[in-house]
């Protein structure tokens, strides 16, 4: 596997590979996943705006995640894997190319959101050292739709 920084021109990539990923998740959240509505032009905004980062296998990409930097934090957010690459390491490779690049930046934490519709995603970022800082509601919801987690960084 090979990680590397995303650039503009790999927007028709990303743009299939999270819509790939979260394909799944159609009709299973509510409220329904913004990543199934992704296009170059909004991924592109969060390219400018922060970074991304694509893991290739045998020069297919495979995988990506986006990340950008907060006052007092790296957010993490949009890891995507293709579903026939899962439980391969690509992920927890993404997670921790995004770890190293904010202890490079001297950022002390890395965050991310999790859906709290979504329990096995959760059990899996705390088996990588992640812990729920807070929960949050989507716009029009009262009980809580999702949590954010956070890991400290030595």
């Amino acid at each position: 596997m090979t990680l590397r920084e995303a650039t503009a021109a790999d927007l028709p990539a990303l743009v299939s590979l999270v819509r790939a990923a979260f394909e799944e998740y159609r009709d299973r959240l509510d409220p329904p996943s913004g990543a199934l509505d992704e296009t170059e032009e909004t991924l592109g905004q969060a390219l400018g705006a922060g970074f991304a980062v694509i893991a290739y296998r045998d020069r297919e990409a495979v995988g990506c995640a986006f990340y950008h930097r907060e006052r007092d934090h790296l957010y993490l957010g949009r890891l995507s894997v293709l579903p026939a690459f899962r439980r391969h390491g690509i992920a927890q490779a993404l997670t921790a190319y995004v770890e190293q690049r904010a202890r490079a930046l001297r950022v002390p934490r890395v965050q991310l959101g999790v859906r709290t519709a979504l329990p096995f995603l959760r059990a899996y970022y705390e088996r990588l050292g992640y812990r729920v800082v807070r929960q949050e509601a989507h716009v029009g919801y009262a009980a809580p739709t999702s949590v954010v987690m956070e890991k400290e960084l030595p």
